[in-house]
């Protein structure tokens, strides 16, 4: 964490100086906004951080409850979610107070008596390491409150516009006309209208932003129906405090989570088949049929439920929209969107996989950046349209391992074709839920493969996996990737070649273009009245132990002076760690590489690095020429 490069901070760091729209922010609502976020669920609220980020834009979120989440029905945070938090500054603290998942049970029929329940097997949660973060569990309300303290303590100064419930929208020719009526409070009934640049649309699967778009979620029917319940119970099932996946003879299964807490644990009981004449009406099951069904199942062994602390009837349905904006399809490139639509709004699918609060935020995230950029005057409006390209496809993506995962859960033992189906299955895709699946295709933000090989272990397209090294300033061991904050700036890591700083190198060149080359993305694109570093975040990594690294020999590039105060950051030089390389763990050529990573922690592109004029031409597809913040912003 970094502070006191504007003056001695003697309170909160984590309370950044406000600025823009966050040094005097009206508490009622107004009349026209920059963007309007529809419903604070986790993709409202990871976008309203985001673009607090912005303090330039005006951006408000509007709620239909008259305050925040009290009990949330998300609860899996997967490992891609963390390093999510880590860069929105609360990584560990949720960490210390959810319950961390380090393995799972499988339990199956006795096959001497198939009437009870056996251990079978325990698989490890994350048996490869495929990252440095864990797998949790956690109340969806506790997620999104951590959002937003980030919303409130950035610059931007945001928070939940309470009590306002969304009606409809009319998309014009420059602005989104939105409908809005008091849901909560002494004006109760009030009907408005805001005007707003851009609207995003993060307001469930009953969404009214879909609905005032034309879009509808299309897909399979529900078909199979499970009863899930946060409860406090006395049981005498030995594993009550691991994650299971159980499964009985002929009594349907159970997705066991501990929950945070220690005594709190959910419990996903399959209520089993419905048929098309059901109409919604196995959602009138009763608790005590649930606990029944759940004893049925966990024979020989008996649960009793002293409280309740929520509960629901759900039926699985795997549903998609054709698109997640506005832009008909025939419209395409003829003109860019102004309304979007994220998470359950677009897909839907069951809850087993653990998978709807994460890909949710993942949602917010992308179009929050890409909206501030374009706001900003950053991008190119084009930018807005890789937001459906890229989020349409991991949401078929998701709803294809939901599909494959919700059929083995249901399904009864003797029918898997293989006895440890269920478990192998779990094991060989544990990359898939945990988040890290992600591959963007190529775009005008994500480059093609033709110098993959200088960094193998960075996969363009996909998230930038974190490593080890040292930081030179103190010797402190450090992970890379944990730097890269949501601050909405580009990342720049120049991998040196061989030679040590103040030696003939490409590193040393590179250093001496990106500050003065007027081609340069960081001299072209950078307003001059902000710090050298304020839209591309350039660090260096040097082959040799930090000790060898003498800082007086670092080209400026690398040390870059910021604040009202011009001061030193020291934080951009890195060197490799003798004992984890980063250079050998991450299969980075010795000659050298960059590796340009986008907002949202994502790879765009591996070059050498003397490819100054590829590096230029990609920047150049992307952001405008020097501008100043919400006065030049391109009009859509």
């Amino acid at each position: 964490m970094q502070f006191h490069h504007h003056g001695y901070v003697s309170g909160d760091p984590r309370v950044q100086p406000a600025a823009g729209v966050g040094l005097d922010r009206p508490q009622e609502l107004p009349d026209e906004v920059d963007v309007l976020i529809v419903g604070s669920g986790p993709a409202g609220m990871i976008a309203a951080a985001q673009l607090a980020q912005f303090p330039h834009l005006t951006t408000r979120l509007v709620e239909r409850r008259p305050g925040r989440l009290e009990v949330g029905q998300a609860d899996g945070i997967q490992a891609r979610s963390v390093e999510t938090f880590q860069a929105f500054g609360f990584a560990g603290r949720i960490t210390e107070e959810a319950y961390r998942i380090t393995e799972m049970a499988f339990w199956k029929p006795d096959p001497d008596q198939p009437g009870n329940i056996v251990r079978a097997a325990v698989a490890p949660d994350d048996p490869t390491g495929i990252s440095e973060f864990p797998h949790l569990i956690v109340n969806q309300a506790r997620v999104l409150d951590y959002f937003a303290e980030a919303a409130r303590n950035a610059p931007g100064r945001l928070e939940p516009d309470y009590g306002w419930e969304f009606l409809d929208l009319d998309v014009g020719t420059d602005e989104v006309a939105v409908r809005l009526r008091r849901s909560a409070g002494v004006d109760e009934g009030l009907e408005r209208t805001v005007r707003a640049r851009y609207v995003i649309g993060c307001d469930g699967a009953r969404s009214r932003v879909r609905e005032s778009i034309g879009r509808e979620l299309v897909g399979d029917r529900a078909n199979h129906a499970w009863g899930v319940m946060d409860v406090l119970a006395e049981t005498d099932f030995p594993d009550i405090r691991t994650k299971c996946a159980i499964q009985s003879h002929d009594g349907g299964s159970i997705l066991l989570i501990p929950r945070e807490g220690n005594y709190l644990f959910r419990m996903y009981v399959d209520l089993g088949e419905i048929s098309d004449e059901d109409h919604g009406k196995v959602r009138e099951t009763t608790q005590a049929e649930v606990e029944a069904r759940a004893n049925r199942i966990l024979h020989p062994y008996t649960l009793t439920v002293k409280h309740v602390a929520w509960r629901s009837v759900y039926e699985v349905g795997h549903r998609l929209t054709d698109k997640f904006d506005d832009v008909p399809a025939e419209l395409v490139g003829v003109r860019h969107p102004r309304v979007f639509i994220t998470g359950d709004a677009c897909h839907t699918h069951s809850a087993k996989a653990g998978q709807g609060m994460n890909v949710s935020m993942q949602d917010g995230w992308n179009i929050a950046w890409k909206v501030g950029h374009v706001l900003d005057g950053r991008a190119a409006l084009s930018l807005l349209d890789t937001y459906s390209a890229e989020r349409h496809v991991i949401a078929q993506d998701l709803i294809d391992f939901d599909r494959r995962w919700s059929k083995l859960m249901a399904a009864k033992p003797e029918k898997l074709s293989d006895p440890t189906e269920l478990e192998d299955f779990y094991v060989k895709t544990a990359e898939f839920p945990a988040g890290l699946m992600t591959r963007y295709e190529p775009s005008m933000i994500t480059a093609g493969a033709e110098h993959q090989d200088l960094a193998a272990g960075f996969p363009i397209g996909k998230r930038f996996k974190s490593h080890p090294v040292s930081r030179v300033c103190d010797g402190n061991p450090v992970h890379l990737g944990h730097h890269h904050r949501a601050d909405g700036r580009w990342r720049i890591y120049v991998f040196a070649d061989r030679p040590a700083p103040g030696e003939p190198s490409a590193a040393t060149d590179f250093a001496e273009w990106i500050t003065s080359s007027p081609d340069s993305p960081v001299v072209a694109h950078t307003p001059q009245d902000r710090d050298v570093d304020a839209c591309f975040d350039v660090k260096v990594v040097y082959q040799q132990p930090h000790a060898e690294v003498e800082l007086g020999r670092v080209p400026r590039a690398y040390l870059p002076k910021v604040g009202p105060y011009q001061l030193v950051d020291y934080e951009k030089v890195y060197a490799a760690d003798p004992a984890d390389d980063v250079f050998e763990a991450c299969e980075i050529s010795r000659d050298g590489a960059v590796v340009v990573v986008r907002p949202d922690h994502y790879v765009s592109h591996v070059l050498p690095i003397n490819a100054h004029a590829d590096l230029t031409a990609f920047f150049n597809g992307i952001a405008t020429p020097k501008h100043h913040p919400a006065t030049t912003a391109p009009q859509p």
